[in-house]
This record gives C-alpha cells, structure tokens and sequence, in this order.
C-alpha cells in the first residue's frame, strides 16, 4: 500500500442536495481506499441522462450525492490486495462488475454479476461511503463511483484498465452510454446478416446502436427522432434511413416503419429515450412472430399498459443494462475496435465544460446540436 493511501485527500466536486436542487461545486474529503479498492484522480467524466434521473432522485433519492458514472482516471493509490490496476494506470470505473464465478458470470448469457452487483444504496459494499462534506457530512456515491468529482474511490472489480492509446472522452464514452447501444447488438440479440433494425431515439445510446448493427451487418437501419440535426448523425454511424415523427406525417412511430418495411416490421428495434409510451411502438414495429424488442431508455415514467398481443404475437422483449457487455470479457473487443479505428466515437463529442460549469452543462444536454457533454479536470 503506498503512502497516499494513508492520506485524506480534500477536492472538488458536484454535490447534490436535494431532488432538482441546482448542484453545488464545493470542497470534499475523500478517504483513502480499503482493502480491495481503488482510489481514482479524474481525467475526464461525460453527461448521461442517466445522471440527469439521479438528479431527479431516482432510482432512489440519497442525498447529499455526487452524480455522474461516465469517466476516464488515473490510479492514484491502491488498497491492500489490489493486483489487476496500479498508481499511474489510465482507467475506466464501471458500474456492472464480473467475478467470471457467479451462475450468471460462469453462463455467459448476462453480464448482471451476482458476486458484484449494480448497487442502488449508494454506498460500498461495506455500507459506508468514502466521500464526506468538509464538515464530515456522509456523501453518498452515484452506484459504484461518482465521477463528477475530482478524486473517487471504487471497487477493483469496477475498474478496467485502460489502453492510454484511446482518446480520454472516447473511453468516457465507452463506460456507459455509447456502449450500451453498441453490446445490446451483439450480446442482448445477435443482430444477422441482411437484417432490417429500427432504433427509437438517436442519443449517444442510439448511436452506438446504428454503429453496432452496421458492424454486424444489418442491411436497413431505420433510426427515428424529433430531432432532425439527428439525421446526419445517424448517417455517419451507418443509418440507411431516417424517420422525423413530427414532421414527416401525423402517423405512429410503428405505423411509420411497418410502411417502410412493406407492412412486415423490423426484425430488432431498439427502444432508446425511456419514453415509456415508446415501448408498445417499438413491440408493434417488429415483425409478426420473429421480432425482437430491446428496451435500453431508461426514463422516470411508468409504462401505463402494455399492450400484450404484440408479445402473444410470437415477438420477444428484452431489458438491458449496458447492453448486456461484460467488463472483463467484452469490454477488450470494443477497445481494439475503437484502436482499429472501426468505431465513430469522435461524432460523440460536441461540447466540453469545467466541473464548475456543470449546472451549465445539465441546460447544454437539451439543445438541439448536443450529443455528449464531457468535463475535463
């Protein structure tokens, strides 16, 4: 264990206080790491719309909290028995972990760890929290980390090792958002050959959806948003077609498919806003008896009513978290590609803020050119 370890270190960060409240950049203690942790100098963190739920008090509302689970870092000390990373390593803190024992570990069909779980109590696995106000304040995480803060402390297993080669924001990207759309393709449903694939909502997660079922070799990506700065964007990740439900008819979003499709549907459509009246859309957009439905949005509304007899129908609905990708064994197939320059990350990244911009950065993820928000510390 090296000297830092034995150290308190005081710093900055986006501290949340109460459910809508604007965050308060102010000073913090974060403790040096316990057995089996990492302690974290961020480089870089990215904005999700996850993190916007987390300021709205979902899943559930802890506060004070440090939001944010998007991020690059640098090793800055390591607790008793960490082997995997060491101090001056470049990382990627993760939410899901993967100890390759659990049941589901060992089948290979989830990457949902039964040893090491997505937590929602905000606190380590010992119940206690390593970040507190300057006047000793509990603060709790963001699920394993909290990366709108310069320094954070998080599990080994949550952490992945970084190739220094990637660009910082592109791996900020990877730890959630871009990944998410891209494994949901290849592991959540294996996306075939000559497919037809819609993708509702053209966020970083749609995007990394366009770009995995083109690597995978669908034939049609129809993609649909509102937004019709989206339409270039989705073309440079391997969109064929765009759909803009207000302005191109007064039409479903599935009976606007089903028209291109012939009547028959998509054989995957991808559910991306957490729109919860999106879901019975994207069932009805797939094809009669073989399509496939993955729900990746995650939204602060409940569902209503959904409708059944498109499920009756013979379609399949599946959830995903990040996209079904397992850190340990698929996270390293993603950073060759990204290496290999197979991938479009650079299209992601459209504005960069300091942390002490950040409640500037939340009303920035609502205009109309933005897709990815990165911090740089």
């Amino acid at each position: 264990m090296s000297k830092a370890t034995s150290k308190t270190i005081t710093c900055k960060a986006a501290v949340l206080w109460g459910v809508r409240e604007p965050l308060k950049v102010e000073e913090i203690q974060v403790d040096p790491p316990k057995a089996s942790e990492v302690r974290i100098k961020m480089l870089c963190a990215s904005l999700c719309h996850t993190d916007i739920l987390c300021c709205n008090g979902l899943p559930i509302p802890l506060f004070p909290r440090i939001p944010g689970h998007e991020g690059v870092g640098m090793v800055e000390s390591v607790g008793e028995g960490v082997t995997e990373v060491k101090e001056g390593d470049i990382v990627m803190p993760t939410y899901i972990g993967e100890c390759g024992k659990c049941d589901n570990c060992v089948s290979g069909k989830s990457n949902l760890c039964h040893t090491h779980p997505l937590p929602f109590n905000g606190l380590m696995p010992d119940g206690t929290s390593r970040m507190s106000t300057s006047d000793g304040t509990r603060i709790y995480h963001h699920f394993t980390c909290s990366t709108w803060s310069e320094y954070i402390v998080i599990g080994a297993n949550y952490v992945v090792k970084l190739d220094p080669r990637i660009p910082l924001a592109h791996g900020s990207f990877m730890s959630c958002g871009y990944t998410t759309g891209f494994g949901s393709t290849w592991r959540e449903v294996l996306v075939h050959k000559g497919s037809t694939v819609a993708v509702i909502g053209l966020g970083a997660v749609g995007l990394g959806v366009i770009e995995g079922a083109r690597t995978q070799g669908a034939a049609r990506i129809i993609g649909v948003d509102i937004n019709e700065k989206k339409r270039a964007k989705g073309e440079a990740f391997g969109m064929t077609e765009f759909i803009n439900p207000t302005k191109d008819s007064d039409k479903r979003i599935s009976e606007l498919i089903n028209g291109l499709t012939g009547g028959l549907g998509v054989d995957y459509c991808f559910e991306c806003t957490g729109v919860a009246s999106l879901l019975n859309e994207a069932l009805e957009s797939s094809k009669v008896g073989i399509g496939s439905v993955v729900l990746i949005g995650a939204g602060n509304e409940t569902s209503g009513q959904i409708n059944f007899i498109p499920l009756l129908c013979g379609r399949t609905l599946k959830g995903s978290i990040y996209g079904g990708i397992r850190t340990k064994s698929d996270l390293p197939i993603i950073f060759d590609k990204c290496l290999n320059k197979e991938l479009h990350l650079e299209e992601l990244l459209t504005h960069e803020v300091s942390l002490d911009e950040i409640n500037n950065a939340l009303k920035v993820m609502k205009q109309p050119d933005c897709i990815k928000v990165v911090i740089k510390y």
